[in-house]
């Protein structure tokens, strides 16, 4: 199939069932933790996700690949990053399986009816205001920065489309983890599993991949750690094996 690329994007090989993703580098480009996040998280058969803050549809694409989810939706605000999720869901060809809204985080819950998903996904934006470096680039600040929707807002819109007993799985940076928590508890979603991740054995963990129970009881489950680089600098098997790739790094 064709696919209407313009002339700042480029077609990025997923490396997983033939699929393939739009991406432009002056927009915001998928990194590791959607790669982990889609490892992390887990939608069922005759189960339905709903991805919020999609970009441009890189967690859908990954978890319809890897799952037997029936149907996977992705939230994104920003018209031109929606857009490209489209095109690149219709050139996988997966219209059927995967639906792309362009929508405000911040209004899910008039967007989608109450408690229709059994999974929530999301990478939000990791900042607090101008915490971080500020990118002259609007998409890309958005992107990472809470400029139009706060975890609030995320954890918010989540517990009133999940289901009873979804679960809502996302990735954020350690540094926020007692507001993370607190703030799941808040909202009725629970959390149920947790595990960090380290750029290198010795240092401080740079991610967390959380997963919460709406309604669930008290009690979560801290996974042994993951860590990306061996000393040399090559990924360690762990990571190669989440990424689909042998202990030399190919397919």
């Amino acid at each position: 199939m064709t696919i209407n690329q313009k002339s700042d994007e480029r077609l990025d090989d997923l490396q997983i069932k033939g699929y393939q993703i739009l991406q432009s580098p002056g927009r915001f480009c998928f990194g590791m933790d959607a790669v982990l996040l889609s490892a992390f998280a887990n939608v069922k058969k005759g189960e339905r996700a709903l991805d919020l803050g999609t970009g441009t549809g890189i967690l859908p694409i990954l978890l319809c690949a890897k799952y037997k989810g029936e149907h996977y939706t992705g939230l994104e605000i920003q018209p031109e990053s929606a857009d490209m999720a489209r095109r690149s869901v219709a050139y996988n060809e997966l219209e059927e399986k995967i639906d792309i809204v362009t929508g405000d985080i911040k209004e899910a819950a008039k967007l989608f009816e109450p408690a229709s998903f059994e999974v929530i996904t999301t990478n939000p934006p990791y900042m607090i205001g101008e915490h971080g470096l500020k990118n002259e680039k609007e998409a890309l600040y958005i992107a990472r920065h809470e400029a139009l929707c706060t975890l609030d807002d995320v954890l918010e819109q989540s517990a009133k489309v999940l289901k009873v007993k979804g679960r809502f799985y996302m990735v954020h940076r350690p540094f926020r983890l007692p507001e993370i928590m607190a703030k799941m508890c808040k909202y009725g979603l629970e959390p149920k599993r947790m595990r960090l991740v380290y750029p290198y054995v010795d240092k401080e963990p740079n991610m967390v991949l959380i997963e919460g129970r709406k309604g669930g009881n008290p009690r979560m489950c801290v996974e042994p750690p993951l860590i990306v680089y061996e000393k040399d600098g090559r990924y360690t098997p762990e990571l190669l094996k989440l990424y689909g790739m042998g202990d030399d790094g190919e397919k």
